[in-house]
């Protein structure tokens, strides 16, 4: 079946050209949900929402365990896979990376993925992964990263995999203040080719974009879709 996927018109001297959204699958936090996820983007004001395609899955798993969110936010809670207290060891991760495959080919074409906490530190790694032929073989390369709160794997058999070649694609990373997670951010950063960072003053949280971090979120938005409008102008070329 033809997908016909979001587009925005831009003024292209007395003409406008419709242009494909950049479309991002967002991978939410430990035990929380795609709805959820959707909520805490949802604080991001409408002119950067609007240029975004964003799909919004639930995790394979239900939570195993008591939600940091309950009383917050309404149930189900859903987990991306379970790890042990050092989080050295994964549970369940071979599952995990084949049903973000098959969402990708659900919902593709995927261009990045955009996540937060536990979606965070899976999205970081993806890229890695593909690159070395551990996940997501069907679906095409990942090209764009939205990190927030994120972190590296302490896993060594994942880490080693993951992180063999510094992160090429461009990606967006914030890091908040007073976030339990900042230090390992920091480090995932020495892992990435010119990162591009937003620092904010709250803690483990999706922060909502202030007037110094709105416009480099502007500036990623409209570099990445350059590079999907291009990309996209190249098939037109080859298929003429």
């Amino acid at each position: 079946m033809l997908k016909i996927l979001p587009s925005i018109k831009i003024i292209m001297g007395s003409e406008y050209e419709e242009i494909r959204k950049p479309r991002f699958l967002c991978l939410h936090g430990f035990r929380t949900s795609g709805e959820i996820m959707k909520t805490q983007v949802n604080k991001w004001p409408e002119s950067v929402r609007s240029k975004l395609d964003l799909v919004y899955p639930d995790g394979p798993f239900p939570a195993r365990g008591k939600s940091d969110v309950e009383g917050i936010f309404d149930p189900p809670y859903y987990e991306w896979f379970q790890f042990n207290k050092e989080f050295t060891t994964y549970t369940k991760f071979e599952e995990c990376l084949e049903y973000i495959q098959e969402l990708m080919i659900k919902h593709g074409p995927i261009d990045g993925l955009l996540g937060f906490s536990q979606g965070a530190i899976l999205s970081a790694a993806l890229p890695g992964l593909q690159a070395q032929g551990y996940a997501l073989t069907k679906v095409p390369k990942i090209k764009f990263l939205v990190i927030i709160g994120g972190a590296k794997f302490k896993a060594e058999t994942w880490a080693e995999k993951a992180y063999a070649s510094p992160i090429e694609c461009p990606s967006l990373h914030f890091l908040g203040k007073d976030d339990f997670l900042k230090p390992h951010g920091e480090e995932l950063l020495k892992s990435v080719v010119d990162p591009v960072v937003i620092h904010h003053p709250k803690g483990h949280t999706v922060p909502r974009l202030d007037e110094k971090s709105l416009p480099t979120m502007h500036s990623f938005i409209d570099k990445i879709q350059k590079l999907i409008s291009e990309e996209e102008k190249d098939k037109e070329r080859n298929v003429e």
